[in-house]
């Protein structure tokens, strides 16, 4: 037996804004932007009675800013917008948060405690870089000097990994891309040409997607070969194969229950169900993992997003940052190495506005919805260090009750599929088999670092830097025709207490 009605969770109105303006000074501010992403979805829901949602927002949720730190970003956005929401919220710093805040807001229009809720998020990072190098004081709002919910680097890293020099992202994710390569059975080329493909199919999206900062079809090898405009940034991605923040671009997403769109004569062919979802998290210390061929946070997920659409999904939105995640994802649900993985265009060439691509990746998707309407489709979230995961289900057809009600978080699951965590092991000096490594390159396309993960015999992990001139243990790490996991080396610790890793 469906939902009632007025208890069933429905997306009306989705809005997107990119500014381009020639001359930074004229470019919108986050607030502004989105302000007009949700002005744009509630004129988007068609509503064919009364003024339309925007005074009927109950519900508002705004994803985390970056590039410009406000205070009181919720207020600061209702008073813009002259609403007076009872709820609003400003998260935390996350890839997977847009998914998670539309899943809450549909969960609270199911359980009544909502009746018109939006989800929104902007970034202006492109702006403000703009600006900083022209000398420009941009006439925004005055950013705060305690902005809300800032980003604390020692929630994500450990003193270790930044004396390491392993700390961002782009050091982290060529751990699990490198590790997942050798897993799999494939040589380093095998796996960068898999990249490439795969990126190449995402930049074509983007290229038709009238939203994306990047309009360029990238093929393969120009996204994979490194050249003065496109430099290695950490082994095995280049600057096309990573995601670019530069970007001014803003989306909101608004939900309402079926009984109210109905009442206010949105049209059906317009409506998109939210049918259910799941989360799960790795541990936040990346070296306090249990391996890093797969994440068991992001197995689970998929598997109840798989279980909530038994027949498959017709289309997906995998999350891109870097290409290992939709390569690990695609596995799991066990799609064709031809599959297509996004309906948006991916965070390198649509764009990344740090923590919201999965706010335009919902957009992207109803709009794909309204045009060739399908039972269930997939938006898979991903944010941190392939850390936090949430996946969402949604559709054309009204969903089972069973669906929504199914529990969200699944980390019992993730957790009962872990393999235990190795210890670590700071002082080791002796014999080591590699598990898995990056190689960080400075601006000039030369290898900078590297930094290897290895286990010693009793089981125990270290971490070791290679230094630019160890041009033999680099050259092993760097080899395209096998890949080095697996391989013996040696540890020692150096003075300043780092340990090293060489062959």
């Amino acid at each position: 037996m469906p939902l009632p009605a007025d208890r069933t969770p429905v997306i009306i109105g989705v809005g997107e804004v990119v500014d381009r303006p020639a001359d930074p000074a004229l470019a919108l501010e986050p607030l502004a932007l989105m302000e007009a992403a949700i002005r744009a979805a509630d004129a988007d829901a068609g509503a064919r009675t009364g003024p339309g949602f925007l005074a009927r927002i109950d519900s508002l949720d705004i994803i985390n800013l970056v590039s410009w730190r406000y205070d009181k970003v919720a207020s600061r956005l209702a008073e813009r917008l002259g609403i007076t929401p009872a709820r609003s919220a400003y998260g935390v710093v996350g890839g997977e948060t847009p998914t998670t805040k539309i899943h809450e807001a549909a969960l609270r229009i199911m359980n009544g405690n909502s009746i018109v809720a939006v989800v929104t998020g902007g970034e202006a990072t492109n702006a403000v870089a703009k600006a900083r190098a022209a000398g420009i004081n941009l006439p925004w709002t005055p950013p705060a000097a305690k902005p809300e919910n800032p980003i604390v680097p020692s929630d994500h890293v450990t003193a270790l990994a930044v004396k390491m020099g392993v700390m961002q992202p782009v050091h982290i994710y060529p751990l699990y891309e490198n590790a997942a390569t050798a897993a799999w059975g494939l040589t380093p080329a095998e796996a960068l040409a898999e990249s490439g493909t795969t990126w190449a199919r995402f930049a074509a999206v983007a290229a038709q997607n009238p939203n994306s900062w990047s309009k360029t079809a990238y093929g393969a090898a120009e996204i994979t070969t490194p050249t003065p405009d496109n430099r290695m940034i950490a082994y095995p991605y280049t600057k096309r194969m990573v995601a670019n923040p530069a970007v001014n671009q803003a989306a909101a997403v608004l939900l309402t229950s079926l009984a109210v769109a109905r009442a206010a004569g949105v049209p059906d062919d317009r409506i998109v169900y939210v049918h259910g979802g799941a989360a799960a998290a790795e541990n936040y210390d990346y070296m306090a993992r249990d391996q890093y061929r797969h994440s068991v946070a992001q197995d689970a997920v998929l598997a109840a997003v798989m279980r909530l659409a038994p027949a498959g999904f017709d289309r997906h939105e995998l999350y891109s940052c870097f290409p290992i995640v939709p390569k690990m994802a695609r596995r799991t649900l066990g799609l064709a190495a031809d599959a297509a993985l996004t309906v948006t265009g991916g965070l390198s060439f649509f764009g990344a506005p740090l923590n919201t691509y999965m706010t335009h990746a919902t957009c992207a998707m109803v709009r794909s919805l309204r045009d060739r309407p399908a039972e269930a489709a997939l938006l898979y979230g991903q944010g941190g260090y392939v850390t936090k995961h949430h996946g969402l289900v949604v559709g054309s057809v009204p969903p089972e009750p069973s669906s929504l009600m199914t529990p969200v978080d699944v980390q019992a699951e993730a957790e009962a599929m872990r393999e235990p965590v190795p210890a670590m092991d700071p002082d080791y000096e002796g014999a080591a088999t590699l598990e898995t490594f990056t190689v960080v390159y400075d601006r000039d396309g030369a290898p900078a670092y590297g930094g290897v993960a290895g286990r010693t015999a009793d089981g125990a992990r270290v971490f070791g830097r290679v230094p630019a001139d160890d041009a033999d243990t680099l050259a092993l790490l760097l080899a395209a025709d096998v890949s080095p996991v697996g391989t013996a080396g040696r540890v020692s610790v150096g003075s300043d207490g780092l340990q090293r890793w060489e062959v």
